[in-house]
């Protein structure tokens, strides 16, 4: 048992760790916001407001339909019902704290220090609500406890750069569906595979991003449910069915009782007519258009189909070694290969979207703390011209460093002898080449950054240093594909063909 003493000391810790990560969140928040002061359209801090405004003054039948009181042109809902609920949520508080803030559109535009503080609270408050447990379950020991370790893992991925950035600087709420997929990866760690399903479930209904981590959901699950073979598992695989639709059909019930309804949800959350990509992405279609223009060759369906086939060859390895060769240590892992195998060949992909493959890789930061720091900071330069526009480029470079710094002193002082090559000499000599290569990498995004800022590009290329940061980074992303699905495949899982011989032989 843990002495008085001990337990005292790590509610000590746990506090300030809490108050360090909320601090963090806080000097982020003081920072310009996306589209601050800048009309017609404003940004996406004005996209959330207006969700506000739309769900608490409209019925649920006109939140995603073109009417005359919602306009879809202006920043239209397209995200899906959890979202809108959640904005609902919201808007519902504000019109209490004042109602202007969620006017029918004479609210558009609303700018004004109060507002900003309760939409800065909004944020930090889901996360404290959803994302800050959910970390804290998948590294806690058991569901009610964690260690002085634990702590150090809860805080580098909580202090990620990129989300940090993303949620509290230019203004989302991605912390909702990640802490939701994140809770629901801790229960099937656990085998709490219903719990699970419907965690994931509630993150997909969140964002729809988050089909970046549906594969290797449905795989892992399909994979460990036919472990004792196909005629004990087809009941398990039912039961998980019926729960996932279940949960779908509670979140979903307003929109599926009229197939015009549903069709309309789904028109706005998958935007073929946008095209493969808007602004300057860190994936492989928009370096390739640097010498071959997509967007001329192919048709918007065409180009969605060919985005389509290449993302499922990509994820495709992880997912069929996850369902043959099912176990827990690869599923984090899976995670990140089909994340990023998504933003780097899917159809419609934003800078933000990194994210989605940037958070499971700090999930790993105990097992392999050296790539996740290296990941977290390129995802995080990445998506640097995005955060420059939105006057967040001191926050961007102080959170880097400060996370580059944290992860390294915290790693040294936690890393116990049975994390280390049985050589030291292996160890050192690793380190020596790895560390070489990650200054080399630190260094050409410390040249594109500066270049960024004080040379003025050729007026015939005015995109020239976004365009060199997003074929950079995506040259990195690619490298770290490999990877981790290396690092995936190496993890000796237990083969469906195996596990069934040996439940026959007991």
């Amino acid at each position: 048992m843990s002495s008085p003493t001990s337990v005292d000391s790590f509610r000590g810790a746990a506090a300030l760790t809490l108050l360090g990560l909320l601090v963090l969140r806080w000097a982020v928040a003081l920072h310009p916001y996306s589209g601050e002061k800048k009309p017609p359209m404003y940004g996406d801090y004005e996209a959330q407001r207006h969700w506000m405004e739309v769900t608490h003054n409209l019925p649920v039948e006109e939140w995603y339909f073109n009417t005359t009181d919602n306009d879809l042109m202006y920043w239209g809902l397209d995200y899906p019902p959890l979202t809108a609920y959640h904005s609902k949520l919201c808007g519902f508080v504000a019109s209490f704290i004042d109602k202007s803030f969620v006017a029918l559109k004479t609210s558009r535009g609303f700018e004004s220090y109060e507002h900003k503080l309760f939409m800065r609270w909004t944020v930090i408050l889901s996360d404290l609500l959803v994302l800050i447990p959910s970390v804290w379950l998948y590294f806690a020991k058991n569901l009610r406890s964690a260690d002085d370790t634990s702590l150090v893992w809860i805080f580098l991925v909580l202090s990620h750069p990129g989300l940090l950035l993303i949620d509290h600087g230019h203004f989302q709420y991605n912390g909702v569906s990640i802490g939701f997929t994140i809770a629901a990866t801790a229960a099937l760690l656990r085998k709490r595979t219903l719990l699970g399903s419907v965690l994931f479930v509630l993150a997909l209904s969140f964002k729809q991003m988050s089909l970046y981590y549906a594969l290797p959901f449905f795989f892992y699950l399909l994979g460990t449910s036919l472990e004792g073979g196909i005629v004990r598992g087809l009941p398990k695989v039912a039961t998980l069915g019926m729960v996932v639709l279940a949960t779908f059909s509670i979140v979903w019930l307003p929109f599926v009782s009229q197939l015009s309804q549903l069709q309309q949800v789904f028109c706005r959350l998958f935007p073929i007519a946008r095209g493969v990509f808007e602004d300057k992405v860190s994936n492989v279609w928009c370096a390739i258009n640097i010498v071959i223009k997509l967007k001329n060759m192919f048709s918007n369906e065409e180009m969605a189909a060919v985005c389509l086939l290449s993302t499922l060859i990509a994820v495709l390895p992880s997912c069929l070694d996850l369902v043959f060769r099912p176990h827990r240590n690869k599923f984090v892992y899976g995670l990140i290969n089909s994340s990023l195998a998504f933003f780097l060949f899917s159809f419609q992909v934003h800078e933000k979207s990194i994210l989605l493959a940037a958070i499971p890789v700090s999930l790993i930061v105990p097992s392999d703390p050296f790539m996740s720091m290296w990941f977290t900071a390129i995802s995080s330069f990445s998506m640097l011209p995005l955060l420059w526009k939105d006057g967040l480029l001191i926050p961007t470079l102080a959170l880097s460093l400060f996370h580059i710094v944290a992860t390294t002193l915290m790693v040294n002082v936690l890393q116990s002898p049975i994390q280390r090559p049985q050589k030291a000499s292996d160890q050192n000599l690793s380190n020596v080449w790895w560390w070489a290569a990650f200054f080399a990498s630190m260094t050409g995004c410390v040249v594109l950054t500066i270049l960024s800022v004080f040379v003025k590009p050729p007026n015939k290329l005015p995109d020239l240093f976004p365009l060199l940061m997003s074929v950079y980074s995506c040259l990195h992303f690619v490298i770290f594909l490999l990877y981790f699905n290396y690092k995936q495949m190496s993890v000796n899982g237990v083969s469906l063909q195996s596990s069934s011989e040996s439940k026959k032989q007991k």
